[in-house]
């Protein structure tokens, strides 16, 4: 698909900067400029896309879908829509404080709130040019998984007493939503994929710029040897040096797809990537503002849990 890109930028490494693609030099450059321009132009692709669509889901919108359903009905129904409406965590008091006013279980408000984060349109076509579409794909059903069952655990927790009591005394004025035109929902489109492109260039390039050095100087021998899938311990150590690391998605995944160049098991490198936006010190900080410790800390519990069993899946299968 990006043969083409491929040979262009081997003719600027190899031509234009006269560098050989047999060291680890022009190695690390080639990387650079083929994945920025590869993911550059798929990211731009998916978001428009996938904004498109998003114009059919406002936050509104989403709060009445999740009033109909209850049960794992629910929860799924919650995981699938944090897919199409990625908000970050930034977000996630006023959503939480928006879907408990509205009656939405709290088990089905996290599975939204812990599906979200993790999958994203933007980190999908950045997945989607990386690793191709069977790795993106189980990516995006790996997500929803943990989202609907630790949604679903903690409902059945019954920990309704750990939030924040004035949560439950909220009671904000139904909005009324407003139906865009065909043109409406373009521009949508375009201004979203312009923001959020704007947001993350740099988490992109920087996320690049890592990969880069790791394929071209890290040693394989080294790296398949302590976070290979053969190292039993490595998918756990990958989960939890991510949750201080707390950066966007989009970073992460060049070097994901670096690691897994030199050897790294897939489902460690996903585990990193997934903890990395799912669990963070700031979310939690956040997060505190409306539930309590107690429920942070089985919120992240499940979490970590689910995604360090999802990257040992991984590894094992693929």
């Amino acid at each position: 698909m990006f043969g083409w890109l491929d040979y262009g930028a081997r003719y600027i490494v190899e031509n234009i900067l006269n560098m050989s693609m047999d060291t680890a030099i022009g190695s690390s450059v080639h990387f650079f400029i083929y994945d920025s321009l590869k993911i550059v132009i798929l990211l731009s692709i998916m978001i428009f896309s996938i904004s498109y669509i998003r114009s059919y889901f406002p936050p509104e919108k989403t709060k009445k879908i999740l009033e109909r359903y209850s049960g794992v009905s629910g929860n799924i129904m919650a995981s699938l829509l944090g897919t199409v409406t990625p908000f970050c965590s930034c977000s996630s008091v006023p959503i939480f404080i928006g879907f408990i006013e509205a009656g939405v279980p709290l088990g089905v408000t996290l599975s939204f709130l812990i599906t979200s984060p993790i999958v994203n349109e933007a980190a999908f076509a950045v997945l989607l040019a990386s690793f191709g579409w069977q790795i993106a794909m189980i990516y995006v059903v790996s997500g929803v998984i943990i989202g609907v069952v630790g949604g679903l655990i903690i409902g059945k927790l019954g920990m309704e007493n750990q939030v924040e009591e004035y949560v439950y005394s909220i009671r904000s004025r139904a909005r009324k939503i407003k139906e865009l035109t065909q043109k409406e929902r373009l521009k949508f489109a375009y201004d979203s994929t312009r923001d959020i492109v704007k947001r993350v260039w740099l988490y992109i390039l920087i996320g690049i710029g890592i990969g880069a050095i790791i394929h071209g100087y890290a040693p394989e021998e080294v790296l398949a040897k302590y976070a290979g899938p053969e190292n039993p311990l490595a998918v756990i150590f990958a989960t939890i040096i991510a949750v201080p690391l707390y950066s966007n998605a989009l970073g992460t995944i060049p070097i994901a797809e670096a690691l897994i160049g030199k050897g790294v098991g897939i489902g460690t490198a996903l585990a990193f990537m997934m903890a990395t936006t799912a669990l963070s010190f700031p979310e939690a900080v956040l997060l505190r503002k409306v539930i309590k410790p107690k429920l942070i800390a089985v919120f992240f519990g499940i979490t970590s849990i689910a995604i360090v069993i999802t990257g040992y899946l991984f590894n094992i299968l693929l």
